[in-house]
């Protein structure tokens, strides 16, 4: 395993700016407003010279312990008890103020090495801001600017000094294990997707409240259960577009729909005590378009009454003929009932996604289909499907050669896809059809009439005319 740095500090100090700029990336959802950085968050720091190491960004510290605030803390104080080295950020224009005394005395009773961030420091005079500092007590300090990446190799040096020699076995995750199932977790606010992503978990590592919108950024935890690793993607709850108007959960909104695209299945959620609504609709089409593998999860169902579980089940067999496809678990994520149902269905989807097919075998499938019921004619003509072959996985793709399929009924292409479908026992992911029409090569040529057709061709026209 990788050795395990900390950012740590009061909100809005910059320490997701940071976080990103040592990963290189822009996982971490960085604005102006205090909180918006609220789960852990981790990322691996990679250099051609240099230690690797592995960075959790986390939640601003703050004296407050009731509510999303004292939620945020705890999640803090976790990162800072599993971290070998914690980076203490502050604010140079602010300079120290009663909480970074606080906060720096925990770390102190923690025993772990801490050095000391001064950032933003382009904002201020270096050498004030590091006269102010020094009462802290710390040796180690130095001055940054992560919205300007000054001083980050200075830390890095200090970071690399503070590291154990890098392991040969150790490395980050996505180039060590490439079977790892990338599961994105979605649904409108406050349904219950960090409580499913702490059951999964088996530990409260995402922040689970009552309060909607509770998680802004996309975090993603590695796992593994039942012998079988998993990469779960938390995700923001969607509203309706009419109803947001920060700034933060546009953002927030923009890392949900990354998720989407860079997991293999999607596990959407939904409140059994509310039922689909227009806007689960809404973002079931996102997926959609996506072409990712779907499992629809109904939470809260141990909520429900017998009478209102069978209302529920018309409700979603209804507003969700559109993906007759996906499979749909009922759910506890509070109690972790139905979990083991959920996963199965999420490891069926997976290998519909993957499926392999073979060109002589689609063939002959397209055949029997045809032979069972044949395609209608186009203005009048006979439409011939020749012969198949596939063309991808997630989703599998089947590409069908034959003449006039461009104008094909869209009934009949319903028919192939559930014909293959069934046939294959493709459950939980998009068919994707798609159909080619040869061209004909005389279409563009004409044949030159010749004498004997030319004198044919006056005589019945003389005809004609009489």
């Amino acid at each position: 395993m990788l050795p395990l740095v900390a950012l740590v500090g009061r909100p809005n100090v910059g320490k997701s700016t940071l976080f990103n700029a040592f990963t290189r990336t822009r996982d971490a959802l960085v604005h102006n407003e205090p909180g918006v950085t609220r789960d852990r968050h981790y990322g691996v720091c990679r250099r051609i010279e240099g230690k690797p190491f592995l960075l959790v960004d986390t939640g601003g510290i703050s004296d407050d312990e009731q509510g999303l605030a004292g939620l945020t803390t705890r999640q803090s104080q976790a990162a800072i008890e599993e971290a070998g080295l914690i980076l203490f950020v502050v604010d140079a224009k602010q300079g120290p103020l009663p909480l970074d005394e606080s906060i720096l005395a925990q770390l102190r009773r923690s025993g772990k090495p801490v050095l000391l961030l001064i950032n933003k420091i382009d904002a201020a005079d270096p050498h004030e801001a590091m006269a102010e500092f020094a009462r802290l007590g710390l040796g180690e300090t130095i001055s940054v600017s992560a919205a300007h990446q000054r001083g980050l190799d200075a830390v890095l040096e200090r970071i690399d000094e503070h590291l154990p020699e890098p392991d040969e076995t150790s490395d980050d995750v996505e180039t060590t294990e490439p079977d790892r199932l990338r599961l994105a977790i979605i649904g409108r606010p406050n349904v219950g997707k960090s409580t499913l992503v702490n059951r999964l978990l088996g530990e409260d590592r995402m922040i689970a409240s009552d309060v909607p919108g509770t998680t802004r950024d996309a975090i993603s935890v590695d796992t593994e259960r039942d012998g079988r690793k998993y990469r779960l993607i938390d995700t923001a709850g969607i509203r309706r577009k009419s109803k947001v108007d920060e700034a933060v959960e546009k953002f927030s909104i923009i890392k949900t729909l990354q998720a989407i695209e860079a997991a293999q299945v999607v596990v959407f959620v939904i409140d059994a005590s509310e039922g689909v609504t227009d806007q689960d609709a809404t973002v079931l089409g996102l997926v959609l378009d996506a072409k990712r593998a779907l499992v629809i999860a109904v939470n809260k169902w141990d909520g429900l009454s017998d009478y209102q579980r069978e209302q529920t089940r018309a409700a979603l067999d209804r507003r969700l003929s559109f993906v007759p496809w996906a499979e749909n678990v009922t759910i506890s994520a509070l109690h972790g009932s139905g979990l083991r149902e959920l996963l199965r269905a999420v490891q069926r989807a997976q290998r519909s996604a993957g499926f392999q097919f073979s060109t002589s075998d689609l063939t002959r499938v397209l055949e029997t289909a045809v032979a069972t019921h044949q395609p209608p004619p186009v203005r009048g003509q006979p439409v011939k499907l020749r012969f198949a072959h596939p063309g991808g996985t997630h989703p599998p793709t089947v590409v069908i050669h034959g003449n006039r399929v461009k104008d094909l009924a869209e009934n009949y292409k319903r028919y192939l896809e559930n014909y293959l479908r069934q046939h294959y026992k493709l459950v939980g992911t998009p068919l994707k059809l798609e159909f080619r029409q040869g061209e004909n090569p005389y279409a563009d040529k004409t044949n030159p009439l010749s004498e004997r057709q030319l004198k044919q061709r006056r005589r019945l026209m003389r005809h004609v005319k009489r």
